[in-house]
């Protein structure tokens, strides 16, 4: 992908492939839903998602597939059985652009991660 300036989604998403962009808008409302408290930014020039100022989620659209990023062990354990049919390598996880968007597992992982940093978040508070 060629470094860019994009300053929002839907800038990232109008540069995507024609093919790959209404999947990127139900990956998008996915995470949306999911997490509703959550700022929606580009970060590393791709969409983000923080809560409590850290970093919920990121995906990105690429030639054949889009990913999510980070697929933390507690993610990868939690949703097991269901990540079977994808790609996870490296807090990545990758789903093809020709299949069904998996709106509830999508759903699912962005809930974990913000319980993540919302643990992550209390926790710092507590430390003098």
């Amino acid at each position: 992908m060629a470094k860019t300036n994009i300053k929002s989604v839907d800038e990232y998403i109008a540069t995507q492939p024609l093919a790959a962009r209404g999947v990127l808008e139900r990956v998008r409302n996915a995470i949306r839903k999911a997490v509703p408290a959550a700022e929606e930014v580009i970060s590393y020039q791709i969409p983000a998602y923080k809560l409590h100022g850290g970093p919920v989620l990121f995906f990105a659209g690429w030639k054949e597939h889009y990913s999510l990023y980070p697929a933390s062990q507690r993610v990868v354990t939690a949703f097991a059985d269901q990540l079977k049919p994808y790609a996870v390598r490296k807090g990545t996880i990758r789903f093809p652009l020709d299949q069904p968007v998996p709106v509830r597992l999508i759903a699912g992982i962005a809930r974990l991660r913000a319980y993540e940093v919302a643990e992550r978040a209390k926790a710092a508070a507590k430390k003098p």
